[in-house]
């Protein structure tokens, strides 16, 4: 085959393909130009999540008409006053991005220089259709509509219009984090959805990303070897079940970097389970000759000169400040609810008996288990109830009787239960063991019909993010089959009429952040089977026995019987064991007796 010269429409073709992947792509980088031209508002619309309509106008410094023919050609830039292209600090190329988006869509730009006439140019795929003159105020706008229309093989690669408002909503935020004095205003199909004014940094990203934020998280603000660490952390104890909330700068540019990634869970690796994942903004302000931005079309990897000082920066600089923040824990207003209180039971040898109505806790103990009600059939009968201050164990008097998990002999560090068995020594997770048990029980009921559900007296309110809401609606009859009945709320509200029976009394704003991560993790490859199994799992973890509460006996002898006959009983639903059994030779072998 002979070597060929491409024809034009063809090069920008390939280009666009480099930086224009969808609807969000070309927002990025019409809003990064944008910024680049000294906006200090920038305003968006979109239609059909940006299949339709995309338009940025900008209050920017605005271009001659003569400079805007010059933007729609290819290698032109506003942004290297000279050759040196490793010092780029701006976002992008005007002369890349405006050509690439114009060769697979219908692109009108329109400008003004502040003291001069706004001019218009319109293209359709590439080719110049008319220009004249505009009436707009200073600053410019570029509308995108139709966008791959003439490009089959890519527009049959696009998403839903709910899937790209998701990933444009996502670029908008990331660019509105990195430039918190920049006024950003997002309208979609007609409606206000995003609207931030300038502002500090943390406030911005609070606003952004959970008002919660300005409770739940840490401030970030340090210095090493003239390298910059600034940005906001959420608490551990305030985390999500997917790392779609962490966003990273980069001499505020919007990167995603396996490096960054990596020291920010490094930081948080005593902290949090491995399966949940904090939020972050964070922002690093690096010498440019110390950063090589070059190295993605899209400008969205960087590349270090020293990459441990910078994970030296983010580990050191996160763990410092988690120390500083002590014992503060954003699960002490939820325990502190007094649905979360609960009365504890002990044998009657140890407690003084009375009924609820005498006790001065309050409250009375019912044995609702089988296994409970079979260990203490006299009191299920009678009805009666006992009270404890905070009993952890009872005297191993009781002869071992033949389960294979044995008989509960204590409670070690308010997480693990100690049994004896009769050929050794068990030890049980207890979080990780009941909630497989959850998990097992809606398996069961749902395999027959649906799981019943806990109506609320109060149908409760949750505000989430519009994408997570929009994942939830369109979920919803998979979630009433499951037990879990909600609606939608308005743009970013979620009414939850009732919950899974088997989960009990549960933190229902959690469960369906993380229902809401689970589901856009999952996407739509999977089964419905599957994706309600994944789901089910989100939801058990919600449900179950949490670590560092104290359990009574007969509790942890309920969940040993339980779990001696429930299937896959021996690992949780992410796959660590539940239970670890010393053997008595292992004992003996431990103190030097074999």
């Amino acid at each position: 085959m002979s070597i060929r010269r491409l024809p034009s429409e063809l090069i920008n073709r390939i280009a666009a393909g480099e930086v224009v992947e969808r609807p969000a792509s070309a927002l990025k980088e019409l809003i990064e130009n944008s910024l680049d031209a000294g906006a200090n508002s920038v305003a968006i619309r979109l239609s059909a999540g940006g299949l339709e309509l995309v338009e940025v106008t900008d209050d920017g410094s605005g271009m001659s008409p003569a400079e805007m023919k010059l933007a729609l050609e290819r290698h032109a830039t506003s942004k290297l006053p000279d050759d040196e292209i490793e010092n780029v600090v701006s976002f992008g190329f005007r002369g890349e991005a405006l050509p690439s988006i114009a060769s697979v869509a219908r692109l009108t730009l329109e400008s003004r220089e502040r003291g001069a006439d706004g001019w218009r140019i319109i293209l359709d795929h590439g080719e110049v259709m008319g220009e004249g003159p505009a009436a707009l105020p200073p600053g410019t706008r570029v509308r995108v509509e139709g966008l791959f229309d003439k490009v089959p093989a890519r527009r049959k690669f696009l998403r839903s219009p709910r899937a790209e408002y998701a990933a444009c909503l996502d670029a908008v935020k990331r660019l509105a984090m990195a430039r918190p004095d920049v006024a950003f205003s997002l309208d979609h199909d007609g409606r206000r959805t995003l609207s931030v004014q300038p502002s500090e940094g943390p406030t911005r990203v609070a606003a952004l990303l959970s008002y919660e934020l300005d409770r739940h998280g840490i401030g970030i603000d340090c210095v090493r070897d003239g390298l910059h660490l600034t940005g906001v952390i959420s608490l551990p104890t305030f985390n999500r079940g997917m790392a779609d909330q962490q966003y990273l700068f980069v001499n505020s540019r919007p990167v995603k970097d396996r490096l960054l990634v990596g020291a920010l869970r490094a930081a948080y690796r005593d902290l949090l389970a491995r399966d949940r994942h904090p939020i972050a903004a964070l922002f690093v302000e690096v010498p440019s000759a110390e950063v090589d931005i070059n190295v993605h079309p899209a400008k969205t990897e960087v590349r270090f000169r020293d990459p441990a000082a910078v994970r030296g920066l983010i580990v050191g600089g996160l763990k410092a400040a988690l120390d500083e923040a002590g014992h503060r824990s954003s699960a002490r207003e939820q325990f502190a609810r007094q649905a979360a209180w609960q009365v504890e039971p002990i044998l009657p040898s140890l407690a003084r008996e009375g009924t609820a109505e005498q006790g001065e806790a309050g409250v009375g103990w019912e044995f609702t288990h089988p296994a409970q009600q079979a260990e203490h059939p006299s009191l299920a009968r009678e009805g009666r109830a006992f009270f404890a201050p905070s009993g952890r164990a009872e005297p191993a008097t009781a002869p071992v009787p033949s389960h294979p998990l044995g008989v509960a002999r204590g409670q070690v560090a308010a997480t693990y239960i100690v049994a004896e068995a009769e050929d050794g020594l068990v030890i049980v997770d207890q979080h990780a063991a009941h909630e497989r048990l959850v998990l097992e029980r809606m398996r069961k009921v749902s395999g027959g019909g649906e799981v019943a559900r806990q109506a609320l007296l109060i149908p409760e309110v949750v505000e989430l993010d519009e994408p997570d809401c929009d994942r939830l609606e369109t979920a919803v009859a998979d979630l009433a089959a499951l037990g879990l009945e909600i609606e939608r709320f308005g743009p970013s509200a979620v009414l939850v009429r009732a919950t899974p029976a088997p989960l009990g009394k549960t933190d229902i704003p959690g469960l369906l952040s993380d229902v809401a991560a689970e589901l856009a993790e999952l996407g739509t490859a999977l089964s419905l089977r599957d994706r309600l199994d994944h789901v089910a799992a989100t939801m058990a973890c919600h449900g179950s026995v949490r670590a560092g509460r104290i359990l009574s006996v007969a509790e942890m002898n309920a969940l040993l019987r339980e779990m001696e006959v429930t299937p896959h009983s021996g690992q949780c639903n992410h796959g660590r064991p539940t239970w670890v059994k010393l053997a008595h030779a292992d004992i003996e072998k431990l103190f030097g007796r074999r």
